[in-house]
């Protein structure tokens, strides 16, 4: 009867649903025009900028229970979003436009001796879903990048950022719609419940193409474990600043402290700082600098030494991701001694070296396994939007399909188009 309350779908009914309109979406996206997502890109920009006031009432909101659940700085700082941080959410839509769309375009041609010709081209992975924690700008960056990559995707944030998410998920919708393209090319899953996630990993194989989590070890591991699609993430941010005899002490200074502080909550900042023994003059400033900027300083014995703040690091810190002021400090033989410490330690995310060696800088880049190793720079640029990839979803240091940032063309894979003129295979 008209008058009965309607009962909502279960989860296993609400994902279906949301996978199926996924799957027919996808089939649109195949053969939308470039014009067309730029337009919706750039309508979803204009949406969000003019209903700022309305995103930041939703993360006020969900800000206010935040705190009330003692969230930590680190979560907080995360979550948060500022008018700055609305319209940075907005440039990065238009940045996205502005890239080349890498759908259709030719990777490689050539012509066999019987007369085929083989191209290689690029094209979109499909279903594509993104399980992410904390950060409302995830919602725009990801959904972007899919779209633009002419992926369908299914959304799932995280319950602290729930109304947030909400807010900049109608503007896409309202860009998609403007475009001609349905809605539901960008979904937004509507319910905080735990089993969405568990449901959407372990039996969604049919609709979905592959998982991109962004979030704590907890939830990448909790991907990697139960997804039986493939899984393009990153375990951890253990980065390192090496400081080498030869560094410009200015230089050191600037970049070490931009790397920690700038941003402590981001996978890119600095967790531990390595100081050639070599350069043990410099140490003392730095751990000086750091405290003054509000960083507690857990270093080896020679770095305690330095200073009585300095509380002693253990074993556990060297392989910690902090996401907060907090950075471990130790002294290495040189180089190749924070190679080695990197390469037992580090999480293969983002390394630098400051130096003004250019052999030893090479040295360093060479052997530094990791998804991005930088020269005389802060690792806070371990960020899509600054390699010019307009956004990213994440930085995977995954070393199959995708590794670093992962933008635009890592949302894609290829197939081969083939053109003959009648041949067969001999017997």
């Amino acid at each position: 009867m008209n008058g009965e309350p309607k009962i909502a779908p279960s989860v296993p009914e609400l994902m279906l649903a949301i996978g199926a309109q996924a799957r027919a979406a996808e089939l649109v996206l195949r053969t939308a025009s470039t014009a067309q997502k730029n337009q919706a890109l750039l309508t979803a920009a204009a949406a969000i900028n003019a209903n700022r006031t309305r995103i930041l009432a939703a993360n006020g909101q969900d800000m206010q229970e935040a705190r009330e659940r003692k969230s930590s700085a680190a979560l907080l700082d995360r979550l948060e979003l500022d008018d700055k941080r609305v319209g940075s959410m907005a440039a990065g839509l238009k940045d996205i436009a502005s890239l080349g769309d890498p759908i259709g375009s030719i990777l490689a041609e050539w012509q066999r001796p019987n007369g085929l010709t083989i191209q290689r081209v690029r094209v979109p992975l499909g279903v594509i879903g993104i399980i992410y924690e904390s950060r409302p700008n995830v919602t725009a960056d990801a959904g972007a990048l899919c779209l633009k990559s002419s992926n369908a995707v299914i959304l799932r944030g995280g319950s602290e950022s729930t109304r947030s998410n909400a807010a900049i998920h109608a503007c896409l919708v309202q860009g998609l719609l403007a475009a001609g393209l349905p809605g539901t090319c960008i979904q937004l899953v509507p319910t905080a419940d735990r089993d969405a996630v568990g449901y959407l990993l372990a039996e969604m194989a049919d609709s979905i193409d592959c998982v991109v989590p962004r979030g704590g070890r907890s939830l990448i591991e909790r991907v990697q474990r139960e997804a039986r699609v493939p899984v393009i993430g990153h375990l951890e941010g253990v980065c390192h600043v090496y400081v080498d005899k030869d560094a410009d002490p200015a230089m050191a200074r600037n970049i070490v402290i931009n790397a920690k502080m700038r941003r402590t909550g981001i996978c890119g900042a600095a967790e531990t700082l390595l100081v050639d023994q070599a350069a043990a003059g410099q140490l003392a400033p730095l751990v000086q600098a750091l405290l003054e900027a509000g960083c507690e300083v857990r270093g080896d014995a020679a770095t305690q030494k330095v200073n009585p703040r300095v509380l002693p690091a253990t074993e556990a810190d060297w392989s910690a991701e902090y996401l907060d002021a907090i950075i471990a400090v130790r002294i290495v033989e040189g180089v190749e001694g924070a190679i080695a410490h990197i390469a037992k330690y580090g999480s293969q995310h983002t390394d630098a070296i400051v130096s003004a060696n250019a052999a030893t800088a090479g040295r360093f880049l060479q052997q530094v396994d990791s998804a991005i190793v930088l020269h005389n720079a802060s690792t806070q640029f371990a960020d899509g939007g600054e390699f010019g990839m307009g956004a990213e979803i994440g930085i995977s240091t995954d070393k199959f399909h995708a590794r670093g940032p992962v933008g635009v063309e890592q949302l894609t894979s290829y197939k081969y188009l083939v053109r003959g003129a009648g041949q067969v295979r001999p017997t």
